[in-house]
């Protein structure tokens, strides 16, 4: 992100508060770590990476903020408890979980190997259930907390050739809606994000031509850009909203509207 794009038209007071992000490494979780670290969190950084996860450390303490790395496998329920054990050790609390980390295997389903299915399965859904159970816990002994899970537009609707990736998607929104019922009256929101569209070195693969039918799908004429999604996760993240839980807030332009 660049200097201009922390500055994505909302602001909110996270001072003093403790946020994790998973795939801070690149893309999205980049740049929802850079936003929530420009209002003042201090960002746990987590992704297997470590190189790239000291890039988005220094962007964020580079402006004046306060973030940290810590590598983790997501998909490894001995990491994430040592690295949930090292967050009550060093922090003792933990305000904001984005559960970010993802990949895709895409493939059309006959052709799909038991591995291609796994890897997407563990990676997306399962972390976000591992890294959402520690939280949960912790969240609920300070009564309060907030829970963003990073859905899509595949959840929703579907996309040929990803019948792995929408299933975890969906599952997210699943997770999400139910957890967003237990945790309530411990004052923890739980809510997802459905991104459409989004500028990335992935779509910037795809050459003009594709991308130019991709933005005749969306209404707004336009692919998304990281820092939109960012914005949708600093309101969840953010004290106003906390009468809004157990939703799906899709950033897409209008294309599934």
């Amino acid at each position: 992100m660049s200097e201009q794009a922390v500055d994505i038209g909302l602001k909110a007071d996270l001072q003093g508060q403790i946020a994790l992000v998973t795939g801070a490494s690149q893309g999205l979780g980049r740049a929802v770590a850079e936003c929530l670290g420009a209002n003042g969190a201090t960002v746990i950084c987590v992704a297997r990476s470590v190189d790239k996860l000291a890039d988005t450390v220094q962007a964020i303490t580079s402006r004046g903020g306060k973030a940290i790395a810590l590598p983790c496998d997501v998909t490894s329920r001995e990491s994430v408890e040592q690295l949930f054990a090292t967050v009550e050790k060093d922090h003792q609390r933990l305000d904001i979980l984005v559960n970010n980390a993802g990949i895709t295997r895409d493939t059309l389903l006959p052709r799909m190997t038991d591995e291609q299915w796994d890897e997407v399965i563990q990676t997306n859904l399962t972390s976000c259930f591992l890294f959402s159970r520690a939280a949960s816990r912790m969240m609920m002994s300070q009564r309060y907390g907030r829970i963003i899970n990073m859905s899509s537009v595949s959840g929703l609707i579907g996309n040929p050739g990803q019948t792995n990736y929408s299933a975890s998607k969906a599952g997210m929104i699943g997770l999400t809606r139910s957890l967003s019922k237990e945790l309530a009256k411990r004052k923890v929101t739980v809510n997802a994000v459905c991104p459409g569209f989004i500028e990335s070195d992935m779509t910037k693969a795809l050459g003009a031509v594709v991308t130019d039918k991709v933005k005749e799908r969306i209404p707004a004429n336009r692919l998304g850009v990281p820092e939109d999604v960012a914005a949708a996760v600093l309101f969840l993240a953010s004290k106003a909203a906390s009468y809004v839980t157990g939703q799906v807030l899709t950033v897409d332009g209008g294309m599934t509207g």
